[in-house]
């Protein structure tokens, strides 16, 4: 059982943020909890990847910011590329993968090759790809492969 759920203020939006993250995931799904005096959705429970998460629809007191981001670990760079082009539909890229949706949500959107090739190697290489990270926008695993070649 988890313990542990965020949750997360949204503006009139929790229903539509709920379809469209499950529809980027496998195993993934929404439930209304709870409708609103409107009949719509008040509070949306959905899963991701075994991760339960809640939404509630309210007003605009509260804002998401970037202080607060989902990572996802992506298996290569067509995932990197389907994830990142999805949330691009409305959203706002930012410096070194992350991406804010057009929900309000902040991602990263990270491939794994970025940990593997992190952690492998020499110094000087773990160096070059962190460099050559904080050139990118998304993430381009063949631009931080040829830093860590280059560093060899």
């Amino acid at each position: 059982m988890q313990k542990l759920t965020p949750f997360f203020w949204m503006h009139g939006q929790a229903e539509q943020a709920c379809q469209f993250y499950t529809s980027l995931f496998d195993d993934a799904s929404y439930t209304v909890e709870m409708p609103g005096p409107d009949g719509g959705a008040f509070i949306v429970s959905f899963t991701l990847q075994g991760q339960k998460y809640v939404f509630m629809n309210s007003t605009d007191v509260y804002t998401l910011s970037p202080a607060f981001s989902l990572q996802i670990d992506c298996d290569d760079q067509a995932e990197v590329d389907r994830i990142w082009e999805a949330m691009m539909d409305g959203g706002t890229p930012m410096a070194c993968g992350w991406i804010t949706d057009r929900f309000g949500l902040t991602w990263q959107v990270i491939p794994m090759q970025f940990f593997e090739l992190l952690n492998s190697g020499t110094p000087a290489q773990s160096m070059a790809v962190m460099t050559a990270m904080q050139t990118m926008i998304k993430f381009d695993v063949s631009g931080l492969q040829a830093a860590f070649d280059g560093a060899a």
